[in-house]
Formats: structure tokens, C-alpha cells, sequence
């Protein structure tokens, strides 16, 4: 049983940030110059951006330059700490938030919290398509692809050198259409077409299958029609058969199912599978309203007040992916900007302030890379796509990756890989491909790897106890011993001996 710790209640007025991601760096960085103590607690030690995860599998990126330390990045805020933990509980009534690592529960008080614990991929009710297409959601998601995907071609290589038939491991599927979809499909084109060919003896990456699939009618239906076709159009010509109207109604090892509208079915027979359809909201929604009596929509996300704040709890600010407000997107400005409100409003009334207006989204657009020099976007009215939209995209993300030495690294890398076409990151491993899914078969994931609360200290006592037996035995065999020799050094064996 899981044993929990408190942290002590201190005088100033305490915030909770939940999750370190868009929301939850922001939120807290917001919060530098107010009377508070501010901890923020997430289930990974880095803030991960997580726009570029694509490029972290296909091996532009190494992780470190996308996920810095949270550590790291809050070094400089003296009214900020970080504790490692997912949040498995919180008790709107006791204000208090729980959260667990390796088996170990810590409960931490609060007087203001800020939920910004983002979401999760979604399998639309299919969650066993997970442990053959993985999503794209954490930094142990992208490690994981890059080795399925780069361990795909390893062993085509070793197929093709036996002279066995290798279609379905040179067959890579995508599967949705939205930004990631079309980024990751683009990727993976631009790898098997441009940056391997050289380095195979026995297959010819330039025939490997990219597939792009998805339920909808278009391809980046929140970027407009014209976009969308527009996107479509440039994946096909370099290389990605998109299939659309397909839904995928069975995922395994070997392949996949797709059924189009019409009720034809078709089998694709494929090693890696990338699921990039869908998210669900964090089940800490699901928490706050079984005690709010918030609604959930049908992704998971809660209904909260105009204010951001949850209904009878104006303490409580949900922002980010978490939220059904107005019919906000799923986006990191929408996170972003909902933090930086909740912290405004958190040290206003610190201050005494009257409260904000309501919270207003600035949509500030929307952009997808295709490929080298082509992407799409959107500002405001403005329809954007080809190298005009990439050199923005390039521009944009450069501006929001965290930390100076990481935009430097990050820049050097893409003017290596967009000048030669050469990847830096292609190191895999075994682990990262099966790690997953090994922690996965285990009843309680990483804790059982470890000793249960408390199971440590018995076994050491265990361990004393058998050492202190041990001792008595082996005084016993030395006495024995001592009586052995004397009985040969006195000559007393055989000599019977008075009564």
C-alpha cells in the first residue's frame, strides 16, 4: 500500500501548478513577482515542446533540445520549486493535491491551483491499437517511433539480404490527417526518399510506402478547404499516398484495417503504424467534475466558467487542452494565454485588484510543415502556404522553444538537415522500441520494479535477523570445531572415559 507524505503548510499564500507543459510553465513563470510560493507538480522532470516531437522520431532533434529540464528553467524563480509526481487525485474540499511516484504518495496543499494537465492520445475506444501504433504525445512516444521507424529499414536490410519478400516493413502508415499526421507522413517521405538511399546495399528506400490516412473528407480541416487541398497536393508529389474517408477499424502487429465509406474494406500489411488521430483530455477532468457536477464533453474536456475558474470553486483555474470553453482549440496559445490569465487573476487578488473580464482567446494562427520549404498557414483572414509559410513556421517555433542554447542548437540542426538532407539523430535501440510495451505488461508499470513503501525496511530487518542466526550458527561450528581438535590433539578418541 502506497504510503503518502505531507508537505508542512507554510504562511504565504500557496499555488499549485499541475503539469509542465505550455500551460503549466507559463502559468508558473507568470507568477515570479507575486506573494506566493508556487510548486509545480508534473509527472516528467521537462517541459516538453511538443510541436516538434515529429522531429524527435524522424531524427532531425535530439530530445534534450525540445524537453529541457524544468528544473533548469525555473532555476532563476526563488518562489517556484518542482516536484516529480502524476497526479492521481485532488480534493477540491481539503484543497489539498495528491501525486505519486514509483508506489509513493505526496499530498500537497493548496489555496489557488492551476490544472493545466494537458492530454493524451485517444483511441476513440480502441486503447489495444496502442501497443502496435504508438501516439505522439511524450518524449518516450517519439523515442519509440524513431526506433520503430528506423528499425523498419535495419530490417528490410536483413529481409531483402535473404531475398524475403519486405513490402510490409518498407509500408509505413500514418494515421490522421491533422498537423502531426502531415508533418510525420512528410518526414518520413523525406527520410526514405532523400536522406537514406545511400546507405542501403540490399533495398531501395525510395520505394518504401508512405500512407496518410483518415475518417475526414480533407486533409487539416481547421486549416479551410483551400489549405487543405493545397497540403494534399504536396504530399503526393513528394511521395505519401493520402487515403481519405478511411477509418481504421483494427490495428495489429502486421497491418492494419481500413473501411471507407462506402463499406469497402481494405487490409494494409505494415510494421510501423503512427497514430496521430484524436486526444482525450487528462482524467483529472473527470476528478473535478464528479465534485463540481461540470460537465464533460465527449473528449474529456470540463466546462468551466468564463473566468477559466471551475463552478463553486473559484480557486481552481483549469486551463489548455483540459477546458470546453467557446469552442477554444486544443492548441498551446490557447494554454499559454489561459495561464498567464489565471496567474494575472491569482496575484490580483493577492493585491486586492478587481477581478479580470472574462477570458478572451487571441488566435494568433495556425501553421503545418509539408516538407523542405513547403508548409501551410493561417493568420487571421491570411491563407499561407510554400516557403513564405516555412520561413514563418521556422520563425514561430524558433521564438517559443525554450531556453537560448536550445534555438541555437535546434537552428543548426535544421540547416544541417534542410541543406544535406542528413539526419543527426538515428541512434535506436531495443529499448526504446520495446520499453513501453514490457512496462506495460506489468501490473503496476515502473513500481514494480522497485520495492513497495516500506518493503525495503522489513527486508533489511528480515535480513538482521537472519544475520543474527547466522552469527549463532556459526559460533556453534567454531565450538565444534575447537572440540573436534582437542579430542585429536589429547588422543582421548576411543578412550573410555569415567562415569
Amino acid at each position: 500500500m502506497a504510503t503518502a507524505t505531507t508537505e508542512k503548510p507554510e504562511g504565504r499564500h500557496k499555488v499549485v501548478v499541475i503539469g509542465s507543459g505550455f500551460g503549466g510553465l507559463f502559468g508558473t513563470k507568470a507568477l515570479r513577482r507575486s506573494d506566493a510560493d508556487v510548486t509545480m507538480v508534473a509527472k516528467t522532470t521537462h517541459h516538453l515542446f511538443q510541436p516538434l516531437l515529429y522531429q524527435v522520431a524522424t531524427g532531425i532533434l535530439s530530445q534534450g533540445e525540445i524537453a529541457p529540464p524544468t528544473r533548469e528553467v525555473l532555476a532563476g524563480q526563488d518562489n517556484a520549486k518542482v516536484l516529480l509526481g502524476e497526479v492521481t487525485d485532488i480534493d477540491l474540499e481539503a484543497r489539498t493535491v495528491t501525486s505519486r511516484v514509483l508506489g509513493r504518495d505526496t499530498v500537497t496543499p493548496y489555496d489557488s491551483l492551476i490544472v493545466a494537465a494537458g492530454a493524451a492520445q485517444s483511441y476513440f475506444g480502441n486503447d489495444q491499437f496502442a501497443e502496435f501504433a504508438p501516439g505522439m504525445k511524450s518524449i518516450d512516444d517519439a523515442l519509440e517511433l524513431r526506433g520503430r521507424i528506423f528499425g523498419a529499414f535495419e530490417w528490410a536490410e536483413i529481409g531483402a539480404s535473404r531475398g524475403d519478400n519486405v513490402d510490409h516493413l518498407l509500408t509505413f502508415v500514418v494515421v490522421g490527417a491533422g498537423p502531426t499526421g502531415v508533418e510525420m507522413a512528410g518526414q518520413i517521405a523525406e527520410l526514405a526518399h532523400r536522406t537514406l538511399p545511400k546507405d542501403f546495399r540490399s533495398i531501395n528506400t525510395k520505394q518504401a510506402r508512405v500512407i496518410l490516412v483518415d475518417a475526414a473528407p480533407q486533409v487539416l480541416p481547421p486549416f479551410g478547404a483551400k489549405l487543405g487541398a493545397k497540403a494534399k497536393r504536396e504530399l503526393e508529389e513528394r511521395g505519401v499516398e493520402v487515403k481519405l474517408g478511411a477509418m481504421v477499424t483494427d490495428v495489429d502487429e502486421r497491418g492494419l484495417e481500413l473501411k471507407y465509406k462506402d463499406g469497402t474494406t481494405e487490409r494494409i500489411d505494415t510494421l510501423t503504424k503512427v497514430w496521430a488521430a484524436g486526444v482525450q483530455a487528462s482524467p483529472l477532468g473527470r476528478t473535478l467534475s464528479e465534485q463540481t457536477g461540470a460537465p464533460l464533453d465527449r473528449a474529456g474536456r470540463i466546462a468551466v466558467n468564463p473566468d477559466l475558474t471551475l463552478p463553486g470553486h473559484p480557486e481552481v483555474f483549469v486551463v489548455g487542452d483540459m477546458i470546453a470553453l467557446d469552442n477554444l482549440p486544443g492548441v498551446a496559445q490557447v494554454a499559454i494565454q489561459g495561464a498567464k490569465y489565471a496567474a494575472k487573476e491569482i496575484d490580483g487578488r493577492l493585491k486586492g485588484k478587481a477581478p479580470q473580464k472574462p477570458f478572451k482567446y487571441f488566435d494568433k494562427g495556425s501553421m503545418a510543415i509539408i516538407s523542405k520549404f513547403s508548409a501551410v498557414a493561417t493568420v487571421g483572414k491570411l491563407r499561407i502556404s510554400g516557403i513564405l509559410a516555412w520561413l514563418m513556421w521556422l520563425g514561430v517555433h524558433l521564438v517559443y522553444l525554450t531556453g537560448f542554447k536550445n534555438r541555437v542548437s535546434a537552428l543548426m540542426r535544421w540547416a544541417i538537415t534542410f541543406i544535406s538532407n542528413d539526419r543527426s539523430e538515428r541512434t535506436t535501440t531495443e529499448q526504446q522500441i520495446f520499453g513501453r510495451a514490457a512496462l506495460g505488461r506489468l501490473k503496476r508499470g515502473a513500481a514494480d520494479l522497485v520495492s513497495a513503501p516500506g518493503a525495503y525496511d522489513a527486508a533489511r530487518e528480515m535480513l538482521a535477523t537472519s544475520q543474527q542466526q547466522d552469527e549463532t550458527s556459526r559460533r556453534e561450528l567454531e565450538e565444534r570445531a575447537r572440540e573436534e581438535a582437542r579430542l585429536t590433539d589429547t588422543g582421548v578418541r576411543g578412550v573410555p572415559q569415567e562415569r
